[in-house]
């Protein structure tokens, strides 16, 4: 299993032109505002302040870098649909995830955050439509699993595979908890496997 031995914020990215000039693999998580990308970085680095988890939410503006034992990177992408931001702003962090999506090369796949609680809205199937039209491996992390039942999370398993179009491109459905801690090993499983991958195919 994958053991996290290091782990280094990098760099905040709000142009894609000073994106890191490096051939690592990278692991990108996306989700809508305060859905806990933040938290789940910190959980499975176990570290508790590696990624800063916003007081405001949909504040965050940039792509965030996170150097894992010096050979692969963790990126966190800005949340989206929070409410209160002007339609201008949301529209520039469309563009901004849209494009490195579909331009950086070095994404090995996406881990998609969704809210356990909740049902999965118009930007999280569009999000999964970007993945699937570009071809990215992507995983659906259902957060905070502890807040639900187990019958519950059966039902919300369902209501997500419903935005999916491409079972071969949906690696996988994980219930996640930074309180349990449900789901770590499977994520870092997914994150071991396709580094194997990778290595195999260079």
């Amino acid at each position: 299993m994958l053991k996290i031995k290091s782990a280094e914020f990098i760099n905040s990215i709000y142009d894609l032109r000073t994106l890191p000039k490096s051939v690592l693999s990278e692991f990108v998580l996306v989700g809508r505002s305060n859905v806990g990308k933040s938290s789940l970085i910190n959980c499975i680095c176990n570290r508790k302040s590696l990624a800063k988890i916003g007081s405001v939410p949909g504040k965050t503006r940039q792509l965030n870098y996170f150097l894992i034992n010096q050979d692969f990177y963790l990126v966190d992408l800005p949340g989206y649909g929070y409410a209160k931001v002007p339609e201008q702003i949301r529209a520039g962090w469309r563009k901004l995830v849209e494009d490195y999506i579909s331009e950086r090369e070095n994404v090995n796949m996406v881990f998609v955050l969704i809210d356990s609680r909740h049902d999965p809205n118009y930007l999280d199937e569009l999000m999964v439509s970007w993945l699937e039209y570009y071809e990215i491996p992507y995983a659906l992390i259902l957060t905070k699993s502890d807040k639900i039942s187990a019958n519950k999370m059966e039902k919300q398993i369902y209501r997500v595979s419903k935005i999916v179009n491409n079972e071969e491109l949906c690696l996988d459905y994980i219930p996640f908890s930074i309180i349990t801690g449900e789901g770590k090993q499977e994520i870092l499983k997914l994150i071991e496997t396709k580094l194997e991958e990778n290595k195999k195919n260079n």
